[in-house]
Order: structure tokens, then sequence, then C-alpha cells
């Protein structure tokens, strides 16, 4: 039985729903802190169990007859994050699974300012030394961060951002694709490629082709860490978090999120969507 962990969350749903596709649904397993959010996935032949990285002894059960465990990597940050990455990897094991697979990033590295990278390190760690054959999953940014960086530029025509360097942005929905493809097909030992979109560009670039969309300019203007840290605190944005973006922009300058990488299309057997593509969905041209 192939578990996917965090199910009713966007990437790992994505990924139960391309499996459905490419398997019978009762090899299936969904692992979830709740059930009943899963229920349409339980209709339709998915085994639905609670698993919650929280509580340990709940994972028992929810990975019971695993072949292989994908651990869809948390939220949380910091010790608890890593607490948790590590509970479910040893379920995982327990659970007699022949390969467990982990949902990391381009950037996991232990030294890296983005908050988030270390925590992906750390998991690789456990992993090699989990005693059974394993896989992280090197993934791309998530595009649907720009959205969120780019804030109201469109329409004030300004994109106020902290020097940044190039980033590989990737859609949920191609690296769903990629990790199903990856749990049905075989999976390689250690980590993956970097499974990214087909261009690494930076918020020069973002503010172009946002331009280009709404026929509206947006000029970039680089602002000093400090001022964009202070500025998303001002606006009710939690310290932690502020500090985590403010990290991601120095590790993005370093080259942490780039190149882009041809594995992610290779795997899906399509072109990973663009950039461009992905906003496309939330800007269209002035009329």
């Amino acid at each position: 039985m192939i578990i996917v962990t965090g199910a009713n969350g966007v990437l790992g749903r994505g990924v139960v729903e391309v499996l459905v596709g490419l398997v019978p649904a009762g090899r299936i397993g969904a692992s979830v802190r709740d059930p009943d959010a899963a229920s349409d996935l339980a209709d339709r032949g998915v085994r639905v169990r609670r698993g919650d990285f929280t509580e340990p002894a709940t994972l028992a059960d929810a990975f019971e007859g695993a072949e292989q465990v994908l651990v869809v990597s948390a939220n949380t940050l910091g010790d608890e994050g890593r607490a948790q990455h590590r509970a479910a990897i040893e379920a995982a094991v327990a659970a007699g699974a022949g390969r467990v697979l982990y949902t990391a990033h381009q950037g996991a590295r232990h030294d890296s300012p983005f908050a988030a990278a270390p925590d992906h390190a750390a998991a690789e760690d456990v992993l090699a030394t989990c005693g059974v054959p394993w896989t992280s999953l090197r993934n791309g940014f998530y595009a649907n961060t720009v959205p969120m960086l780019l804030g109201d530029a469109a329409s004030t025509g300004e994109l106020r951002l902290p020097a940044d360097g190039p980033v590989a942005w990737t859609t949920r929905e191609d690296l769903a694709a990629a990790a199903a493809r990856l749990l049905v097909e075989g999976a390689p030992d250690g980590p993956t490629a970097p499974l990214t979109g087909p261009e690494a560009v930076d918020m020069a670039a973002v503010a172009g082709i946002v331009g280009d969309l709404t026929g509206r300019p947006v000029r970039r203007v680089v602002v000093e860490d400090g001022e964009y840290r202070a500025a998303l605190v001002a606006r009710g944005t939690p310290e932690p978090a502020a500090e985590m973006l403010v990290g991601m922009f120095a590790a993005s300058r370093r080259g942490d999120f780039a190149p882009a990488d041809p594995t992610l299309a290779q795997l899906t057997g399509r072109p990973a969507t663009s950039i461009r593509e992905h906003l496309a969905t939330a800007f269209s041209p002035a009329r």
C-alpha cells in the first residue's frame, strides 16, 4: 500500500488525486489529522485513517501495511517541526515500509538563512540513518508564494522587495504529479535532482511579467532587508514569518533556489508550468 501523509493539504491531496488515476484506489492510504475532511476519498475507495505527526501513536495505524510512505513535510518550523518529521519517518520504518519518501526543498541546506531549509536538511539526515531505502524530493519553491510577494504591486506600479536572486518557481500541481509517478514507477535513492519549473527568474522579471499581463508597468524597487521586515510587521505579519521571508531573499541572493532543472518535466511527461502561466490565472490584460 502507498501511504500519503497530509492528504487534506494541497500537495498531499494532489498526490492522492494523481495516484487514483494510476493505481487502484484500494492500494492508496491517506493519513490525515481529520478523517472526516477526507470522506470523499474514502467514498472513492482510498483507505483514510487518522495520523498526526504530533501524536506518533496514531501513525502506527495510519501506516499499517505500508509498502511506501510519502511524508509530506509539516508546516511547523524549528525543533517542533524536526521532531514531527523524525516521528513520521520512524513510524514509516516501524510499519515495514520498503521506502520512505519525503517532500524536501531545492534549497535544503544546514547553513541556509531561509528558516525551512535547515529543517529539510535535518530530515534528510534522519532519512540517511533510518535503515531503509529513502528518497528526498528536492521540490522547487512553490509558485503560489509569488502572488503573496507581489501584494498590491499591480495597482501601485511598484514592487518593493529586498535584493534577490533567481528562483525556479514551481507549482504544487506539477510537484504532486511527479511525486505520484515516483511512487508508482520507482524513486531513486537519496535526494532527487531539483524538481523545478522551467526557468529561474528574479523579481525584476516577475514585475515585467505582471506588467505584461495587466497592461500596467510595474517597477522593481529594491529595499533594505530591515525596511522590508519592519513593513511586514507593521502590516501585522508575525515576526517569525517576517524573518523567514527576509531569509528567503537572502538565500535566493546566494543562488539556493536556482537553477531550473528538466527532471520535473521528464517525470510528468509534460512541460513544467512557468511562472508566467501560473500568474496568468491571477492577472489578465487590462480592458
